[in-house]
């Protein structure tokens, strides 16, 4: 919890930073920016290891960073960097920029969906999902889509903090619950003989 709220205080900072200095192409140029940074520390242990460890000492890890991303990305977006390193908080750079992702979602009124389909759906069918969440959220959604034939049928989305369960799955299972649960009338004597 402290860790999210230190990166969203983080996220807050570099969104301000790009919006006073560029407005909406400098907070597109930072959010790939931060991605590639998260991305670096993803795929690159050794690189996460050697910024989060603290027998290398600051400026030795802000000499890398300079090296390793001047002239890459933009000056005010370096200088976070090399502030974030220096205030110890780089194992917090991942967070940072899922928070900054959204942020911007945020202040442009859109919401990432990830929508879980049976089957492959054909460009008329994501269209009418997408809108229908749309309509739902009041938000542009940014879709995801991904094919899970554990589904039998239906969708799963996780959009917003939600998550709307319309698979044939769930519906089995919440018709099975519904059985169970049923009381049965007693049967009549007339019912039982034969």
């Amino acid at each position: 919890m402290a860790s999210t709220i230190v990166a969203r205080n983080y996220a807050e900072i570099l969104y301000t930073l790009a919006t006073r200095h560029g407005g909406d192409t400098t907070v597109d140029q930072y959010g790939d920016a931060i991605n590639d940074v998260a991305a670096l520390l993803e795929r690159e242990p050794r690189v996460r290891e050697f910024l989060e460890t603290p027998r290398v000492d600051v400026d030795a890890k802000k000499r890398v960073i300079e090296s390793a991303f001047g002239g890459r990305v933009p000056d005010l977006f370096l200088r976070f960097l090399l502030i974030v390193v220096e205030k110890r908080r780089q194992a917090a750079l991942r967070k940072i920029a899922e928070q900054y992702h959204d942020i911007v979602d945020e202040a442009r009124n859109r919401v990432r969906a990830e929508i879980r389909l049976a089957r492959e759906a054909d460009v008329d069918l994501r269209e009418d999902i997408v809108s229908s969440i749309e309509g739902r959220l009041g938000k542009t959604v940014l879709p995801s889509f991904e094919v899970d034939p554990s589904l039998i049928g239906g969708v799963v989305i996780r959009a917003g903090g939600q998550i709307l369960d319309g698979s044939v799955r769930r519906r089995a299972a919440g018709l099975r619950q519904r059985l169970l649960k049923a009381r049965l009338p007693a049967a009549t004597t007339a019912e039982t003989s034969y």
